[in-house]
């Protein structure tokens, strides 16, 4: 489907004030899994099974909008390459590396994120391989471009590099949670989340795309009312836990 100019930036207009809905929404109501997992959500599935449906979807629909577009520039490929460099990771590295076996996801949850993985990739897919002029060869040298690569393959390690060490509490075979420490952890206490939210912001600057912006302000109002939540928790249940870590922006917040 693809929309006129205008109906397309109203529809990406529409999709950034639902996210900035979210945010306010999620102030106060956590998302019910891991952690702040809770009854009343309905029925649930295996954790990793549920991670695996809802963030494969961003794979093939982006995999197949390339497809059908209109653009075969290198740039444009590359920005193929990106974002389903992070997808595969999402969608079969972290369950498969995570220790979440016996862990379960309401399936309403599952459905939400596939919902928004689905509208937020055919947004940017829309834009990228069809309705955008302006990426061709010329493009690998604008300094959105170089400056937004550098901030999105920084944050895509921050996030990799911090979910290792997640994992790594659970090496001994516990279940339970830990106080993590290590790398940009010593700083905040998501930092898996920040890497996240690096990415998308150095994503929209490299696209320098209306789409880009979406997916960076969706990014930051998911993730930054969890990593709060987090925090919090962190709080409540280690006496012990560093008095001096932020939630999720070092030394600020």
């Amino acid at each position: 489907m693809i929309l006129t100019p205008a109906d397309y930036e109203f529809a990406t207009y529409c999709w950034i004030g639902l996210g900035i809905v979210a945010f306010i929404s999620l102030l106060f109501l956590r998302a019910p899994y891991g952690r702040h997992g809770r009854p009343g959500w309905g029925a649930k599935i295996s954790a990793r099974v549920g991670w695996i449906i809802m963030e494969s979807i961003p794979v093939i629909l982006f995999s197949v909008l390339l497809y059908f577009g209109s653009n075969r520039e290198p740039i444009v490929i590359l920005f193929w390459a990106m974002w389903t460099a992070h997808y595969i990771n999402r969608a079969w590295a972290w369950p498969t590396r995570a220790k979440i076996t016996g862990k379960t996801i309401p399936i309403s949850i599952v459905i939400i994120a596939s919902t928004f993985n689905s509208v937020n990739t055919w947004l940017n897919g829309n834009w990228i391989f069809e309705m955008s002029s302006q990426y061709d060869n010329s493009w690998f040298v604008e300094p959105q471009f170089i400056i937004g690569l550098i901030i999105f393959i920084s944050g895509m390690i921050l996030n990799i590099k911090s979910d290792d060490i997640l994992f790594s509490l659970r090496d001994d075979g516990t279940t339970g949670y830990k106080i993590p420490y290590g790398g940009a952890f010593e700083k905040v206490s998501c930092p898996n989340y920040l890497g996240e939210i690096l990415e998308w912001i150095g994503w929209a600057i490299a696209t320098w795309s209306l789409a880009g912006l979406a997916f960076a302000i969706w990014t930051f109002c998911n993730l930054a009312p969890r990593a709060l939540s987090h925090h919090k928790w962190y709080k409540e249940n280690f006496n012990d836990y560093p008095s001096d870590r932020k939630a999720l922006i070092p030394w600020v917040w």
